[in-house]
């Protein structure tokens, strides 16, 4: 059986804790997991490392977490805290010396191509080569297993409000951000999970438009079945001590740095 270490680079909504200005809102500053970067996760095989979106902290992220060598990128979605970090993949391009291959819908490749045509075109001297080798996950291939490497995947359509994301299921372990709620063909990919991250980051409000709240987590995942579900997202209104003591058996708030492994089948 395959398996793959998971890291959370980064578990933080759009601003990050602390915002700009050194503001934490509710959330205490003493509390070394209150710091939380915008979101991003590593999946590492024996033989591959595959990336979950590239944020505006990615550089750092890698870097606190010694990872030095990427294989590929799945996008979830084009919102700017998912993927304000596509630049630092040259990094990874010229270490390897072939372009990296990233994954994403065609809304999402569009909108990249769109703000960073650089990155799939090259520039106007050969010092700035073509980066990204891009492949479209198209909605035929939702729900279906895919395999990148050793890594075995299957992405599924998530209504995120102002748009679709895409989640993942990596074997036992599920991957969902950012969400309003999901349907029955997600809920399908991801029922019998053992690990599930999920965007709470609406938390215990009744209003959002584009995030779950807790409530709605409960709800899925009674269909779901995860026996562990780290919530994330998190915002400068969810402090990490007060979500612990808040949240039922089996769920928890997710941190920057948390590591687990995960079966792939």
């Amino acid at each position: 059986m395959t398996k793959a270490r998971v890291t959370v680079l980064g578990c933080g909504n759009s601003t990050g804790v602390p915002a700009i200005g050194n503001y934490w809102g509710t959330c205490d500053p003493l509390e070394p997991k209150n710091n939380r970067t915008r979101c991003s996760i590593a999946l590492q095989s024996a033989a591959t490392t595959l990336i979950v979106d590239t944020g505006p902290d990615f550089s750092a992220q890698l870097t606190r977490a010694r990872i030095s060598h990427i294989d590929g990128v799945l996008y979830t979605h084009m919102h700017s805290d998912h993927v304000g970090g596509i630049d630092e993949l040259r990094v990874i391009r010229f270490r390897n010396k072939t372009l990296v291959p990233i994954y994403a819908d065609q809304a999402t490749m569009d909108d990249l191509k769109s703000r960073f045509p650089y990155l799939f075109d090259g520039g106007k001297s050969t010092l700035y080569p073509p980066i990204l080798d891009p492949h479209i996950l198209k909605a035929t291939h939702f729900g279906a297993p895919h395999h990148f490497g050793d890594i075995s995947y299957v992405p599924f359509a998530q209504d995120h409000g102002s748009c679709t994301s895409v989640g993942y299921r990596f074997g036992d372990f599920g991957y969902s951000v950012d969400i309003l709620d999901l349907d029955d063909a997600a809920v399908n990919v991801l029922k019998g999970v053992h690990t599930w991250i999920v965007d709470a980051a609406a938390y215990n409000q009744s209003d959002n438009s584009v995030h779950a709240n807790l409530e709605t987590i409960f709800r899925l995942n009674q269909r779901i079945g995860a026996a562990q579900v780290f919530i994330t997202s998190l915002t400068l209104s969810m402090d990490y001590q007060t979500l612990v003591s808040e949240l039922p058996q089996g769920y928890a708030p997710a941190y920057d740095g948390l590591g687990f492994d995960v079966n792939l089948g």
